[in-house]
């Protein structure tokens, strides 16, 4: 019989639990390189702040943009892993994460 044909139909042994995956060790924000830029390409004509290099869960990343939306008084979102403050507020931003503890730099012009 090829094994096209054989197919099982009923099996009274239970699946096998899969391993719990590890959950990976982020870096502290200490540790991390963040960088803070300005775009203003694509976007209307607006400016946007934009931060990179932030290592997290995508829930943390979403905590610290609302942090930051809240002490600035701005719009923004994350989007694919960078947070976006709507804006020019690049001064600003440095001064509360390095507060948080992120080493935190202006990148760009």
């Amino acid at each position: 019989m090829t094994d096209r044909n054989r197919r099982l139909v009923y099996s009274t042994e239970p699946e096998p639990e899969p391993a719990p995956q590890p959950h990976p060790k982020l870096p502290p924000p200490r540790q991390q390189q963040v960088r803070v830029g300005l775009e203003r390409k694509g976007r209307g004509g607006k400016s946007v702040s934009v931060i990179t290099g932030v290592t997290a869960a995508p829930a943390e990343l979403e905590s610290l943009c609302k942090t930051l939306k809240n002490r600035l008084g701005a719009g923004g979102a994350v989007k694919g892993g960078i947070i976006e403050i709507q804006g020019d507020q690049r001064d600003k931003i440095v001064a509360i994460l390095q507060e948080m503890g992120y080493q935190a730099k202006k990148a760009g012009g």
